[in-house]
């Protein structure tokens, strides 16, 4: 049996849908920025987003290099260890992150009279 179900509102194909796509989730942009400022191993990215599961970190992750946004490194040796560095489609992007994160606090004040 066909699925009755219609889309009400298309999914538009641009590159602002593919954004919010990729960005989507609530911890993605703060992992992209700490990974930009060299915090890459995944203890130390879930020691500074305490209000986040692991397992919600590691999923979240695991999209990003999906997107491509991040790549991966196991490092062999005594203790295995993993790293997160960006990829060139993830630093093209902080600029995006960092132009966002200004405007967000140039407004601050307004902002916070209105967002929940």
């Amino acid at each position: 049996m066909a699925n009755t179900y219609e889309r009400k509102i298309p999914l538009l194909d641009c590159g602002h849908e593919y954004i919010r796509k990729v960005l989507y989730g609530r911890w993605k942009i703060i992992l992209l920025i700490y990974i930009a400022d060299g915090i890459s191993r995944p203890g130390e990215l879930a020691r500074n987003i305490p209000q986040a599961s692991r397992r919600v970190l590691d999923s979240q992750l695991e999209q990003l290099l999906k997107h491509e946004l991040i790549s991966k490194m196991v490092f062999e040796g005594a203790v295995q260890h993993v790293e997160y560095q960006l990829t060139d489609l993830g630093k093209s992007l902080m600029l995006v992150i960092r132009i966002m994160g200004k405007w967000g606090n140039d407004h601050i004040e307004q902002l916070r009279k209105t967002v929940k």
